[in-house]
């Protein structure tokens, strides 16, 4: 039986090691001074944290090392009120691990070790079928293996659950998978790497969504940083500005974006709506430093909403 408000986020987690400072460095270069923050991280992680904050009943399945930084991690998502009993422990491999660099502009620089991440199976995915089963929305990411999420989503879209794939990051994916999701929320960078089709102008993406279409996806958002959403509906394209706020750190604000979206989804808001909210959530995301700890909780999001009414009247019309 599906479950209203449920949404199965499937991905990866990492602890993010970030130092805030004036640029980044170039190669050879070393830039003293900065601050250092150690938080939450991996674009799973980050998803099923905006999801839950945004109102889900959040399932999470990953895989983490046994280690200090697992432990730490899963404390951490418990914490937040995610359902974690699907997180696997590895005694093989560490926890992944994201070395985070930002500059003075909110821009960023990022390398990961995969660790764990790299080794959830389609096995662990299979022992968790019920949950995905019974889930709204399922929500998937490309940090894992693609035959771990190729037998989620086909364990998803057999039972109807609505697919939100966010091409992260991107790499050549096959047709008889792109016609098995619901929403696609790429990039501008991955929409033109999926595509072939180079973003120039608001033609260019009337182009990629039609291309789009074709793979058989019926729903594209395409998150263009300080520019918006340009989104693709069966009747509708449509781009869609972000809201101007003092932008700290863009990290995970695309995460956000993709966990909010699915959150609003399960509560059977259209999808029009939920793209709307989304985006505010994704717009109030810059405004903090870190991936998790700047996705906004419900009531900032409607507070938002609420205060920007004046002057946004047509926020969610």
């Amino acid at each position: 039986m599906v479950l209203q408000n449920k949404v199965v986020v499937i991905g990866s987690y990492n602890t993010d090691l970030t130092i805030k400072t004036g640029r980044i460095p170039r190669p050879g270069e070393t830039v003293i001074g900065g601050v250092f923050t150690e938080g939450g991280g991996g674009k799973g992680a980050n998803q099923a944290v905006a999801a839950v904050r945004a109102g889900a009943d959040v399932s999470f399945i990953a895989r983490v090392g046994y280690d200090v930084l697992g432990k730490n991690g899963i404390q951490r998502l418990s914490g937040e009120g995610i359902d974690t009993r699907y997180i696997v422990y590895d005694a093989d491999v560490p926890t992944g691990t994201a070395f985070i660099v930002v500059d003075e502009h909110g821009e960023n620089s990022i390398v990961v070790a995969s660790g764990a991440n790299a080794r959830l199976s389609p096995d662990d995915i299979v022992a968790a079928h019920n949950e995905i089963e019974s889930a709204a929305v399922l929500l998937v990411q490309l940090e894992s293996p693609i035959e771990t999420i190729r037998k989620a989503i086909e364990i998803a879209h057999k039972k109807g659950v609505t697919v939100i794939l966010n091409p992260a990051p991107v790499r050549p994916l096959e047709q008889d998978l792109l016609k098995e999701i619901d929403i696609i929320t790429p990039n501008k960078v991955e929409a033109e790497m999926l595509t072939g089709i180079k973003v120039t102008d608001e033609a260019s993406l009337h182009a990629i969504v039609k291309k789009f279409f074709g793979y058989g996806i019926k729903n594209i958002l395409i998150t263009l940083g300080s520019k918006g959403i340009f989104a693709g509906y069966s009747n509708t394209l449509e781009l869609i500005p972000a809201f101007k706020v003092c932008s700290i750190d863009s990290t995970g604000a695309g995460d956000v974006f993709s966990g909010s979206l699915a959150a609003f989804l399960s509560e059977g808001m259209s999808i029009e709506k939920a793209v709307k909210m989304a985006n505010v959530s994704a717009s109030l995301s810059v405004t903090s430093l870190g991936a998790q700890n700047s996705a906004p909780h419900r009531t900032e999001i409607e507070n938002f909403i609420v205060a920007q009414a004046t002057s946004e009247p047509a926020i969610l019309q």
